[in-house]
């Protein structure tokens, strides 16, 4: 959208003043509108021009609602119908089918099984606000995205981001190691009390550069999740051990720059939802939390992140791991609904029988080892007992979360990436367990 919060108006009752000072600027806004001449004022022997502003400039902090406000009331009163639960995602049903709209500030995505649709569509929004660019098809750029569209799935990738961030690193800090195979080593949770504190140009581009990793793995790249998860905790503390952990998430980047993201469903009515736990594997002792969730090819989420207090046993942190990841699921339950889906079956997978029990039962399944647990973390109780969700025992093995509660290795590392890059369905995973199969059984049987 061209010139997207100049389109907003602010409320007749606000009264916002813009100050300008100095000569030049002053002088140019009455060459502009000579009006503006008899309204220079002078303070400490400066010009000065106060002035109204009616429309939703950059830098003020009311302008983004501004202009939110129009988009919407606009999409509303085309017929569309906001998604309460993504509130930036917008459908309509056009001739038997549905449009959805979705949008990032001014930036646009439109989906209609016709092209004369969208086309129309189009039409309107350019009546509205303006000529602007569009592509149309099954390819496009979005938020730096690359998205293909193809045989039922949609393709993401980012190679020229990744590229421009490695041969910027690479030309001021030199060649990355060629020989990493995963992103994390298996020292990545360890810190070292007596490790240097970086200098504070590398501490900014350690911070900086962690900060593009966080935006890449979020969209385009979530095998490399667990491992920027712990770089993010460090960046006001970052030393000598994160630089080199650093540096093997972007050496591993320009090993697999051509990995392209894939995600599609096998069923629009089934969300499979994998969460587990790694006991005590921090410094301060606490569990790490890793969780997944696809709808058959792919993730459509995934969260790697320590946990906020400190447990005594690992089905105590498996279950306080359920509590951290299971408003995921649930959002995606209910937005997924919203978009006029029904979700018949929501299941959550566990490595850990007693804390399987503990989900299901709550405080009936506590003995004394676990009656001190919050109970704030048996809330899932509550949900299974209302059939929202299912909670089904997966060995861990197979268990895709297990991705994201440690830094893994070699072939373990290699075997769930193919299913988390939505490269194999994740209906080969659960076969594997239907049929009691281990994971060197799946692994004979991919070679």
């Amino acid at each position: 959208m061209p010139g997207a919060f100049l389109q907003a108006k602010f409320d007749d009752d606000k009264m916002l003043l813009l100050k300008l000072r100095g000569d030049v600027i002053v002088d140019t806004m009455c060459e502009v509108n000579p009006e503006h001449k008899k309204n220079i004022r002078y303070e400490n022997g400066k010009k000065v021009l106060y002035m109204r502003v009616i429309r939703a400039i950059y830098g003020c902090i009311e302008s983004a609602l501004a202009w939110y406000t129009l988009f919407t009331e606009t999409l509303e009163g085309l017929g569309f119908t906001i998604n309460p639960y993504d509130r930036c995602v917008a459908n309509k049903t056009i001739n038997g089918h549905q449009c959805t709209l979705s949008w990032h500030v001014d930036d646009c995505l439109a989906s209609h099984k016709d092209q004369k649709v969208l086309d129309d569509l189009a039409q309107i929004m350019i009546k509205e606000f303006g000529d602007m660019e569009i592509s149309r098809g099954k390819d496009h750029s979005f938020l730096g995205m690359e998205i293909e569209v193809t045989d039922g799935v949609v393709k993401l990738s980012m190679k020229k981001q990744i590229n421009k961030l490695i041969t910027e690193f690479e030309t001021e800090y030199g060649s990355l190691d060629n020989e990493v195979s995963s992103p994390g080593s298996r020292q990545l949770f360890n810190v070292r009390t007596d490790a240097k504190q970086l200098d504070e140009k590398k501490s900014k581009d350690f911070h900086s550069n962690t900060a593009a990793l966080l935006y890449l793995m979020k969209r385009v790249r979530p095998d490399i999740e667990t491992s920027i998860s712990f770089l993010m905790r460090r960046v006001s503390k970052s030393d000598d051990d994160d630089w080199w952990k650093l540096k093997r998430v972007l050496a591993y980047l320009k090993n697999t720059v051509d990995d392209v993201r894939v995600i599609g469903a096998t069923s629009l009515t089934q969300i499979l939802t994998w969460i587990d736990a790694s006991f005590a594997v921090h410094s301060d002792m606490k569990s790490h939390t890793g969780g997944c969730a696809s709808m058959g090819i792919g993730l459509v989420h995934q969260k790697s992140s320590t946990q906020k207090s400190n447990s005594k046993s690992s089905c105590e942190s498996e279950l306080i791991g359920v509590s951290e990841y299971l408003p995921y699921n649930f959002w995606f339950l209910m937005f997924m609904e919203a978009q006029g889906y029904e979700i018949g079956s929501n299941i959550i997978f566990q490595d850990n029988k007693s804390a399987i029990l503990l989900a299901r039962n709550g405080r009936n399944s506590c003995t004394g080892n676990s009656r001190h647990v919050a109970v704030r973390y048996f809330f899932v109780k509550d949900r299974v007992d209302k059939g929202e969700v299912r909670v089904e025992y997966l060995p861990t093995g197979l268990m895709s979360a297990d991705f994201y509660t440690k830094p893994l290795q070699g072939k373990q590392f290699e075997f769930f990436k193919q299913y988390i890059m939505g490269w194999k369905p994740i209906s080969e995973l659960l076969i594997q367990h239907e049929n009691g199969a281990s994971i060197k059984e799946v692994e004979n049987r991919q070679k």
